[in-house]
């Protein structure tokens, strides 16, 4: 415990992608997914990156995550546009369905976009990052369907997933900024990194199945299992809740409104991007955005980020180093490959 491996981006990505690869992934398929996962690493979110890779490969050989589906589109018209993933890969659902949305946003001044049933979406925040490379805003609601991990506030037994919430807002000649989180306190990913990596969880984030709080990340995999709390106390309870409502009912799929029935982690989502030019109102979009945050960041402010400050600091650091991961975890991806034929290079652990 403790103990880490760093390893460099690109042959970490080759890898990643040669493991979905063997488990019979296109290669179109596969460097999706890879990318998005090591790109979550890059931007410092160890819990969506490939410490996912085992669950994904377990879940192919399970027959809970079809390879190369394809997006079906349910619904098109005019702003609209509804599609179901099948059960497919999402980093392969979400990015098609963005695709179609963005050049829909672009046609007609916004889109409404409804995704469902797909699997794992993972960072939802790439998607708002996605739009915003296209000069769109956007607003993603998303549920999980899963082992239900999260109280509402109030309560002691878990009802909802860590549903996330994203919002991308494009900036002239600035990276983005971009509002990416968990409702819960914590995401049941940070919460498994924490656990391989041997260490305790802040307090306020995790009561066991009692309701007593608890620091230690391994409660929430135990038996019975403990229980995530919401942040903000009822602010993130109600965040998550339309979510929930917003990202599966609204999008015709499914509510997390049962005990976990299968391994598959789906996930719906809601999204709204809007185009700012097409609006009329860029020019002015652009310049109030420079005034306001000019403001809140001028001194005496102390050292205040925007929102995706962190992340693209964390970016620059492992593009240039590697991506660190810590032992446990990297040892259940080499045996996760491994049991599709796929190995590291002998040197890749000393990048």
């Amino acid at each position: 415990m403790g103990k880490q491996v760093v390893v460099g981006y690109e042959v970490l990505q080759t890898f990643i992608e040669a493991a979905f690869v063997g488990a019979g992934s296109t290669p179109r398929e596969a460097a999706l997914i890879a990318a998005q996962l090591v790109g979550a690493n890059l931007a410092g979110h160890d819990s969506h990156g490939v410490g996912s890779l085992p669950v994904y490969l377990r879940n192919v050989s399970e027959g809970e995550l079809p390879l190369n589906q394809t997006l079906s589109v349910v619904l098109e018209s005019g702003p609209l546009l509804l599609c179901d993933g099948n059960g497919g890969a999402g980093q392969v659902m979400g990015h098609d369905a963005m695709q179609m949305a963005i050049a829909r946003a672009q046609a007609e001044g916004a889109c409404i976009l409804g995704l469902r049933n797909s699997h794992h979406l993972g960072r939802i925040g790439h998607w708002a990052e996605q739009c915003a490379a296209s000069g769109l805003v956007s607003v993603h609601f998303v549920n999980v369907i899963s082992t239900p991990s999260v109280a509402p506030f109030g309560g002691v037994a878990a009802r909802l997933g860590t549903n996330p919430f994203a919002v991308g807002i494009p900036r002239a000649g600035e990276r983005p900024i971009l509002v990416d989180f968990a409702t819960s306190k914590l995401a049941v990913g940070k919460v498994r990194v924490a656990m391989n990596a041997g260490k305790a969880l802040p307090e306020g984030a995790l009561i066991t199945a009692d309701g007593q709080p608890t620091t230690d990340p391994a409660v929430l995999f135990g038996s019975p299992k403990g229980i995530l709390l919401p942040f903000g106390e009822h602010k993130g309870w109600g965040l998550g809740l339309a979510c929930e409502l917003l990202g599966a009912a609204l999008t015709g799929g499914t509510t997390q409104s049962f005990p976990k029935r299968r391994n598959a982690v789906t996930n719906n989502m809601l999204s709204i991007l809007v185009s700012p030019e097409r609006l009329g109102t860029e020019t002015s979009y652009f310049a109030e955005i420079e005034r306001f945050t000019d403001w809140a960041l001028s001194p005496p402010n102390g050292d205040v980020l925007l929102p995706g400050d962190a992340e693209a600091q964390c970016r620059a650091e492992r593009l240039a180093g590697g991506v660190p991961i810590d032992a446990r975890s990297w040892a259940d991806i080499i045996a996760a490959a491994a049991a599709f034929g796929v190995h590291p290079p002998p040197d890749m652990t000393d990048l």
